[in-house]
């Protein structure tokens, strides 16, 4: 399997999503319409790969890989050889492969890498992270922020889009091969026509019909590069919240990083696990907290890739955002025996039914500025106090660093309690200037701290 690296950051036309993950243009399509890879009259370039990549806020196109018909000379490039249509050119370089970072003095590649504060780089994009609020002025998610005219159970309004991974680009400036051969610089424009999606390449896509429920569950799965029946794994169980609801069955992937964190080679090299992200059709879970019967198929699912897979079933681990982290709470108390620890990010539950959750690893994650989940975890942890529980509890500043957020994980590793609620402070988790909501801005902060999935994956029934 081929391995992608990873950085952490920070519907749905089906034609749309297609687009993402499908297949390359004819190379004859592109000649037709004057833009595309080599042609019969001596182009150099054979093709371009859009290079996609995954960020807190979701998947942005990142760079475009150059395939040249002789290995290019590094050294003569620059960032002013390429342009690229409503996007900035941040780096250039020469590769062996279509991928990022592993740089070559020469290569059949040239990596162009863009900015991914572009406007341009998005491709995943909410109704309110683009500034529109759903219909009925919900924020666009359960759980923390639905208000009255959020989504309900059964609701199959997306609440983003999947857009297609394209780019056009002109070789603007001289382009010399390793052997001295100078390509000169073309008007001609050049548009993508095949798609590379880190870390998201590398899960598979499955459907679950459940006869228990009658419910049929499309989702992902990774499997780990090495895997080996003989061996006993973890499995982490990420859950979206309802802004993926009824997108392509990759959307868990691409709206942000809480699936595929667990499965970037950073953390595959520290805990090799499977991740297991489903993607629902409908909303599962709403305010009244009377979930669907998609709710039991997600357990009865686990339990499949189980029976499957070598997974340990003392080392499953839950975790999800807003939906996700409500169906994580309720997970939790309907099958204690299901999950040894969970991470739950910017969701709540009626703490009446949260006594079970004082027998559970709990690491809890929100915004002081989240009005609802926020008061609905400070209500949990108290009834779990009450049962003789320990709690560690912190305010963290949500604009940390990489390296302040890892000593804030260790000052709350350092309490050694079961549970650990820690809140991002007032005014700190929402960037200066977005239109998103302090409730939606957690897990683009949230799944962006490793020392948090480590604490996880060290848990055992």
């Amino acid at each position: 399997m081929d391995r992608r690296r990873f950085m952490a950051g920070t519907a749905t036309a089906t034609a749309g999503a297609l687009a993402v993950f499908g297949s390359a243009t004819p190379s004859s399509a592109r000649e037709a319409s004057g833009t595309g890879a080599a042609s019969a009259d001596g182009d150099h370039v054979k093709g371009l790969t859009a290079i996609t990549q995954v960020f807190g806020a979701g998947q942005k196109l990142v760079a475009v890989a150059v395939e040249y018909d002789r290995d290019i000379d590094g050294r003569t490039l620059s960032t002013s050889t390429f342009t690229v249509t409503d996007r900035t050119v941040t780096k250039v370089y020469t590769n062996r492969t279509a991928d990022l970072n592993d740089r070559a003095r020469y290569g059949r590649y040239v990596i162009v890498e863009l900015s991914p504060d572009d406007t341009a780089a998005a491709l995943w994009v909410t109704q309110q992270g683009g500034g529109t609020p759903p219909a009925g002025g919900g924020t666009g998610d359960s759980g923390g922020g639905v208000g009255g005219g959020g989504p309900k159970v059964g609701d199959t309004t997306p609440g983003g889009t999947i857009v297609a991974a394209k780019a056009t680009l002109t070789q603007a400036g001289a382009v010399t091969t390793a052997h001295g051969t100078r390509y000169p610089a073309s008007t001609t424009a050049l548009t993508t026509d095949a798609v590379k999606n880190l870390i998201v390449d590398d899960f598979q896509q499955f459907t679950f019909a459940d006869p228990a429920t009658g419910q049929t569950l499309n989702y992902n799965l990774f499997v780990p590069e090495h895997y080996n029946p003989r061996k006993s794994y973890p499995l982490v169980l990420f859950m979206h919240d309802a802004s993926v609801v009824n997108v392509a069955t990759e959307g868990p992937l691409v709206q942000g990083l809480g699936a595929v964190c667990w499965a970037s080679p950073e953390d595959q090299a520290r805990h090799e696990a499977f991740v297991l992200a489903p993607e629902y059709g409908s909303v599962v879970i709403d305010d009244d907290y009377l979930p669907s019967t998609l709710f039991d198929a997600t357990a009865n699912l686990v339990e499949s890739v189980t029976r499957q897979y070598s997974i340990d079933p003392d080392r499953r681990y839950t975790t999800g955002q807003s939906m996700g982290a409500m169906m994580s709470l309720g997970l939790n108390i309907k099958y204690p025996d299901l999950f040894a620890a969970a991470f739950v990010v910017a969701g709540q539950w009626p703490e009446a039914q949260a006594a079970p959750l004082a027998k559970k690893d709990l690491w809890i994650l929100v915004s002081a500025d989240d009005t609802k989940a926020y008061p609905g975890e400070q209500a949990i942890t108290a009834v779990i106090q009450e049962q003789g529980t320990q709690v560690g509890t912190a305010l963290w500043d949500g604009q940390s660093t990489a390296a302040e957020f890892a000593a804030d994980v260790r000052s709350m590793k350092a309490q050694r309690t079961p549970v650990n609620f820690a809140a991002f402070e007032t005014g700190t988790v929402v960037p200066t200037g977005s239109t998103t909501s302090a409730h939606m801005a957690t897990w683009q902060v949230a799944y962006t701290i490793p020392g948090i999935r480590d604490w996880i994956m060290r848990q055992s029934l």
